[in-house]
């Protein structure tokens, strides 16, 4: 199955100035929500720091002496399991003395992370913030009686870092859910969903400027998501909200754990990643070995996820007494010595224009492309990228020059292995006007005649609906015919009520097996079906479509 990859960018480009035309993306299920400029400059970030650190981190993934391996060390208190009263007494000795806040934002800078995401609250309840709501919270349950969350807020805001907060839905510290539920998909009730709006409105109003709510876990119906997003929206608009808010009602769409996507996704999106799959939270008995290794494993995610349009969150979890764990330091400061010099090949940029490549990855920003070599045997060819004007070619770490060609339709930088030092280097590409992309489009066979089949359309996903075992949803197909007249038949299983998308416009038409139309394709070359629009996020196709057959107008006559 062709699962969507962003259209190259002559395609993008031109369908992209008629938006105003047609609204073939989801629109926001509530409002008020953040503006383009916002979600642009979020978007823009491109990697951040996320931090595992709460009571549990006064475990480490240690209970009675027993190492508890069935799942992440932050929630031991369910995978133990802890008694609630027992878990909770641990708050009287966790003090966590060697936090250092300026020295975390000093850590995300040195290794080029732009945002900084603590735990405000996981799933065992325990707030690492002062709350009204709770004493069971770090200033009034413990002896450190200090706020973890406010004095990271104000470090960052010392170091020029962008600054968000996790909020865990579900609180097994509540009575009656104190339990492990499969997928951690504990429904709430209306009363807990007051309480979490409750400590939401003061984490927006007195923490400074939140770039993003990264919510988490739980089963909360449509009202409860919605609850939560507008509650976050109405005190702080260009705060991003996580798609793990649920039931579409997010801002941005959160990939699985430590999940690096095959393909482009046509929204805001973001990998949570961890420096060990196998926990977030602090393990003392973790094994912490080839860090070079390590490193490199994380830069080459990094590299996939931006390549693919995304933002990359990566998680440290440090121990009982505050400290950074020395290995996952020196994972970042690794991951920052690749970025020092290769960074403006990742901030700021946008998403390849083409599927897989064998040499590697790209992305693209304004009159550059960058080119990161995984694979230095393998030649390095942009395919139908041959009307790039091109003006330079060089390797982005030493400005060594490199030469580059035409070959057909595919656009070729001639490079030799002996060039190439250090992992994953990146080319770079100086153009004129941008990088200009052939779309390979179908053409019509003698008969004046094509098949377009479900396997070769370009398919956009719904994420993140009413928790966790919901499947991603189709919203939308998109095809590359001539420009041009074309009379259409459908192939389908059921019916239902579509918009055809041509020629920059939009068209509601009810949809069956055999249904036919005449359509004029534009010079984008795209034909789509979409929900009829405008849609809101979590609409899905009305039906499945197997295949069209199309025949130019001048030919049916």
């Amino acid at each position: 199955m062709k699962i969507a990859w962003l259209a190259p960018v002559l395609a993008i480009t031109a369908f992209a100035s008629a938006q105003s035309a047609v609204k073939d993306r989801p629109v926001p299920a509530s409002q008020p929500r953040p503006s383009q400029a916002t979600v642009a400059q979020w978007q823009d970030r491109k990697f951040g720091m996320f931090i595992h650190f709460g009571l549990f981190s006064e475990f480490g993934g240690v209970y009675h002496g027993n190492q508890i391996d069935n799942g992440y060390s932050e929630q031991i208190m369910a995978n133990a399991p802890i008694p609630l009263e027992e878990y909770a007494a641990a708050a009287q000795t966790f003090n966590p003395t060697k936090w250092d806040p300026d020295a975390i934002v000093a850590l995300a800078k040195a290794a080029g992370m732009k945002y900084i995401v603590i735990k405000s609250k996981h799933h065992d309840g325990f707030n690492m913030f002062a709350t009204a709501q709770t004493r069971y919270n770090i200033v009034d349950a413990t002896p450190y009686h200090r706020d973890i969350v406010k004095e990271l807020s104000e470090a960052c805001r010392r170091g020029g870092l962008a600054f968000g907060v996790y909020y865990s839905s579900i609180d097994w510290h509540q009575p009656g859910l104190d339990h492990y539920i499969e997928g951690n998909s504990n429904p709430l009730s209306d009363e807990h969903a007051r309480f979490n709006a409750a400590q939401l409105r003061e984490l927006l109003s007195h923490y400074g400027p939140i770039s993003e709510i990264w919510f988490d876990m739980g089963k909360p119906t449509p009202e409860q998501s919605n609850l939560f997003a507008t509650t976050v929206h109405k005190l702080q608009p260009q705060a991003m909200v996580s798609g793990r808010v649920w039931n579409y009602q997010g801002d941005f769409t959160v990939m699985g754990d430590n999940q690096v996507p095959e393909y482009g996704i046509d929204e805001p999106w973001q990998t949570p990643a961890s420096i060990f799959g196998e926990t977030w939270g602090y393990r003392s008995w973790q094994k912490r070995e080839n860090v070079d290794g390590k490193i490199q494993e994380n830069i080459l995610k990094l590299v996939q996820v931006v390549s693919r349009g995304g933002n990359y969150i990566l998680n440290i979890g440090p121990e009982g007494d505050g400290s950074v764990v020395p290995y996952e330091a020196e994972v970042l400061r690794g991951v920052g010595a690749w970025l020092k010099p290769n960074g403006e090949a990742i901030y700021g940029t946008r998403s390849s224009p083409f599927g897989n490549l064998g040499f590697g990855y790209v992305t693209v920003k304004d009159h550059s492309v960058y080119l990161f070599v995984k694979d230095a045997t393998a030649p390095i060819i942009l395919p139908r990228a041959a009307r790039t004007n091109v003006l330079s070619a060089s390797l982005l770490q030493n400005h060594t020059p490199l030469r580059f060609e035409t070959r057909g339709e595919d656009l070729v930088i001639k490079v030799t292995p002996d060039q190439l030092s250090g992992y994953l280097p990146v080319i770079k590409l100086t153009t004129a006007q941008g990088l200009v992309v052939r779309h390979d489009i179908p053409q019509w066979n003698q008969h004046g005649a094509l098949k377009l089949t479900s396997a070769e359309a370009e398919k956009y996903f719904n994420y993140n609906g009413r928790g966790y075992e919901a499947p991603a949803t189709l919203y939308k197909m998109r095809w590359y015919l001539p420009a041009g007249c074309a009379h259409v038949t459908f192939h389908t299983e059921g019916q239902g009520t579509v918009a055809l998308v041509a020629d920059h416009k939009a068209t509601e038409i009810s949809l069956a097996d055999g249904t036919e139309r005449t359509v004029t394709v534009g010079d984008d070359r795209v034909l789509e079906i979409t929900p009829p629009q405008p849609f809101v996020k979590g609409t899905q196709l009305a039906l499945h479509i197997r295949s069209m057959d199309a025949t130019t107008c001048v030919m049916s006559r």
